[in-house]
């Protein structure tokens, strides 16, 4: 009876990830929409800084008993804590926010399509994680939409782009990205997802401030108005808390490989926003990739049922 009610449990929650695989995209297409809008008045590492030291402040009172009964385990496991911090909240956090000034939207969505296929590279090259042959055909139908996205259905313009120092940053984020979603998996933890975002965070908002203190020097103060604080705040709920915990939610249900193709939605969800916020209309090139991208997310994350 023990093992039926486990089994349900966790089938339940299964669901519940495959659910939030279509949500967590467009939490994160909020955070590349802002560090466009924001890169002429936030400096990056500040933009950073507050956005995570906000994530913790939210997440305290939730958390804060589990992360106290944990300390041992904290102490123990700091250099993993804070490995996962640089990586997805100092590499990816800041950089992301410093590339944005200096790169094209369309080069942005190039480069972020391509952590899938590190994720999975990782996996594989790292714990010996395997796709199945219809999983690999999933993956490669949700890259070729995004390519059909992010190109405007035009090969052509592959020989078109140019690549600058933003877009270098962008691709060092995607690749930090790509190995905090695999260490996030493969290291065990006692605490619940979002004590272990707290705790997280916490290790990448300390790790940046030598940064902050540097850009703060050199570059100033961000200027605190309404715009400004507005900003930070759908920073810390949006992509900060929202994203990053549903990012978790999935990875420990579903794993690295499967969690990371939840990043080809997010030109086709960067094309709803510009239709639903700027008034642009959908062009032919969109449903095409749209059309690739969404079976192929079902059939790299679809897994039968075993008897």
């Amino acid at each position: 009876m023990a093992s039926s009610s486990l089994g349900i449990a966790e089938s339940r929650q299964r669901r519940i990830a495959h659910v939030l695989l279509f949500v967590t995209p467009a939490l994160f297409t909020a955070n590349m929409l802002l560090a466009r809008a924001t890169a002429d008045f936030i400096p990056p590492v500040a933009l950073a800084e507050l956005r995570w030291t906000g994530v913790v402040l939210v997440l305290l009172p939730f958390c804060g008993r589990d992360l106290w009964r944990a300390r041992a385990a904290l102490r123990r496991d700091w250099a993993r804590v804070a490995l996962l911090g640089l990586l997805g909240m100092g590499i990816c956090g800041a950089g992301v926010y410093h590339g944005a000034a200096t790169t094209t939207a369309t080069n942005i969505g190039l480069i972020y399509a391509v952590s899938p296929v590190i994720i999975l590279l990782l996996s594989r090259a790292m714990f010996g994680e395997r796709l199945s042959r219809r999983q690999g055909l999933g993956a490669a139908l949700a890259l070729a939409g995004v390519l059909v996205i992010v190109l405007r259905g035009d090969a052509a313009a592959l020989l078109a782009l140019s690549f600058s120092t933003g877009d270098l940053m962008i691709l060092g984020a995607a690749i930090s990205w790509a190995l905090y979603t695999v260490l996030l998996k493969r290291w065990p933890d006692p605490l619940g997802v979002q004590a272990r975002l707290a705790a997280i965070a916490l290790a990448g908002a300390i790790l940046l401030l030598p940064l902050l203190g540097w850009e703060l020097a050199s570059r100033g103060a961000p200027h605190f108005d309404l715009r400004t604080v507005a900003t930070v705040l759908t920073l810390v709920l949006v992509p900060g808390v929202g994203a990053y915990a549903t990012y978790g939610y999935i990875t420990e249900h579903l794993g690295p490989s499967r969690t990371g193709l939840l990043l080809y939605l997010s030109p086709v969800y960067t094309a709803v926003l510009a239709w639903l916020l700027l008034g642009e209309a959908f062009a032919l090139y969109h449903w095409l990739g749209a059309a690739l991208v969404l079976p192929g997310l079902f059939f790299a994350t679809y897994k039968p049922k075993t008897t």
